[in-house]
């Protein structure tokens, strides 16, 4: 088989590992891996390669993607995907895997319910949002990176007595910001954006200072400037000195970690092996620690009790 690859929205680090992976075990089970560049944009601009086994040497510690990645809206639109479809015959390409999020597996799923045509998805994003998987790539190295900048933080906060809102990725699921306060022990994760949350925060804080406490952390989902700027509001009369800090793009970058680069080669590995028998779009998903390809529409959503574990763990450890 003509098998291709491509990285697709938001790059995550773990990612070249994957492709690393992918291109070799294709390779071991007698395939020719094709390297689309740009995501679904590379099915419509021909930007096609040919990969081999030196295609993907020295890579698996980098982070991005050697693929390139890009969010690509015109792939919602029937005229462009009509289009990606005869560049993908043209090519004689007969599978593909898609490396990415959940915007990813909705392309690759118009693919399939529009012309029949049979991808396999490897779960990239540091977001950790993709149903039916317990982590996803990327998830593990954001995670290190933010707690490694957290912890300088506190360095200062303490050492000032000041109080540090501090912005993280995960704007629209929290797994992400729930770990990071978790892992570094901030007194609150301030992640569903309501009035009683920022109460909840505000009250913790001042009980804080009746104990002595004068250097806090609170973490923020991104974007959410709205929830900052009311709980500086709320914090205007409070004798406590306080700085806000954003984590950026510097939690996408970076090398992946080992757990990362473990995980992304397991799912090259399994996509590689099953791309042939696969019939329909399938994913390939770590479930109760086993990695396996499961169909997209057995994909069982998450009942949340992960997040009110972390909320319930985060509000007793942080007193």
């Amino acid at each position: 088989m003509r098998v291709g690859i491509l990285t697709s929205g938001g790059d995550a680090p773990g990612m070249n590992a994957a492709i690393r992976s992918c291109v070799r075990s294709l390779i071991h089970f007698g395939h020719q891996p094709i390297g689309i560049k740009r995501g679904f944009q590379g099915l419509v601009d021909q930007d096609f390669m040919e990969m081999n086994l030196r295609s993907v040497a020295n890579i698996i510690h980098r982070g991005g993607t050697i693929l390139k990645t890009s969010r690509f809206a015109d792939f919602k639109l029937k005229k462009t995907r009509d289009q990606a479809f005869k560049n993908i015959k043209e090519q004689k390409i007969d599978r593909l895997i898609v490396i990415g999020g959940n915007g990813s597996y909705k392309g690759a799923k118009a693919l399939f319910e529009e012309f029949d045509f049979i991808s396999c998805g490897i779960p990239g994003t540091i977001d950790n949002d993709v149903e039916g998987t317990e982590e996803t790539i990327g998830f593990d190295t954001a995670l290190n990176t933010a707690i490694e900048a957290i912890d300088r933080i506190r360095d200062t906060a303490n050492s000032h007595e000041r109080l540090f809102i501090i912005e993280v990725m995960g704007r629209d699921n929290p797994d992400l910001p729930l770990a990071i306060s978790v892992a570094c022990g901030a007194e609150f994760p301030l992640i569903y954006k309501s009035e009683a949350d920022i109460d909840k925060a505000h009250k913790k804080i001042k009980e804080g200072l009746k104990k002595g406490k004068k250097a806090s952390i609170i973490i923020v989902a991104e974007n959410d400037h709205n929830v900052i700027e009311k709980l500086q509001k709320s914090l205007k009369n409070e004798e406590l000195d306080y700085r806000t800090s954003v984590l950026g793009h510097m939690q996408r970058g970076g090398a992946p970690s080992a757990k990362d680069r473990i995980l992304a080669s397991q799912m090259g590995y399994m996509a590689a092996e099953n791309i042939s028998s696969i019939n329909k779009f399938s994913v390939v998903s770590k479930v109760r620690n086993e990695i396996e390809i499961i169909p997209f529409d057995k994909v069982v959503k998450s009942d949340g009790s992960k997040n009110k574990y972390y909320m319930k763990l985060n509000d007793v450890l942080s007193k």
